[in-house]
């Protein structure tokens, strides 16, 4: 009985958090890789959310999911709400301490799919004018977890917490004080002070 109740648990809790990303409007393969859902199992949740109560809002968005780490240094604001959403991710939890050798396969869960939520939703009530899709702060907490092609920088002057380019030449200035951070400078994630002083700073 106890292991039907277990497994009971288990899919519950995956269910729960695909319906949580519907509502974040990810895409079908996103739900799948955090959930581990089929496809056939995830288009019923969408038709049974869509059909009832404010589902009517929800869009289901297709093609291929981000790929591109370039988006999140496309303008200023992109560049703020990047660290504001990163610093979030490491404060709840979603980013592992050490740098994963295939972040796709071994990030993605239920338990950090919660969490990721979590971030997620605070970042869209802190921010001034949130442009981070789902998808993208999403592939962002995958990217960070990797580190092959971005990576959390943490200014030692203000204490603000930034990203860059692993394999930059230069340093990145910091975009709370200026000061320019060492590229790929090997760093511990934050703590909770730093982390939430740079997501402070976007409320």
């Amino acid at each position: 009985m106890r292991v039907t109740d277990d497994r009971y648990s288990r899919d519950r809790l995956r269910y729960d958090l695909a319906v949580r990303l519907i509502r974040h409007e990810a895409r079908t393969q996103t739900i799948r890789q955090w959930t581990g859902l089929t496809d056939d199992r995830i288009r019923k949740l969408y038709r049974s959310y869509v059909r009832g109560g404010d589902g009517g809002a929800v869009r289901r968005h297709r093609g291929k999911s981000p790929r591109q780490v370039s988006y999140f240094a496309r303008s200023r604001a992109l560049q703020q709400d990047t660290a504001c959403l990163a610093s979030l991710l490491s404060m709840f939890g979603v980013l592992p301490p050490q740098r994963l050798a295939d972040a796709g396969r071994a990030l993605p869960g239920v338990a950090r799919g919660e969490l990721l939520c979590d971030a997620f939703e605070t970042y869209r009530e802190i921010a001034h004018e949130p442009q981070i899709t789902f998808e993208h702060a999403a592939f962002l907490a995958v990217a960070l977890a990797g580190g092959a092609e971005i990576r959390l920088l943490h200014c030692r002057h203000c204490s603000g917490l930034g990203f860059g380019d692993p394999l930059a030449l230069r340093a990145t200035p910091c975009l709370s004080c200026g000061e320019p951070v060492p590229p790929a400078a090997p760093q511990p994630p934050p703590r909770w002070p730093a982390a939430h002083a740079a997501a402070a700073s976007m409320a």
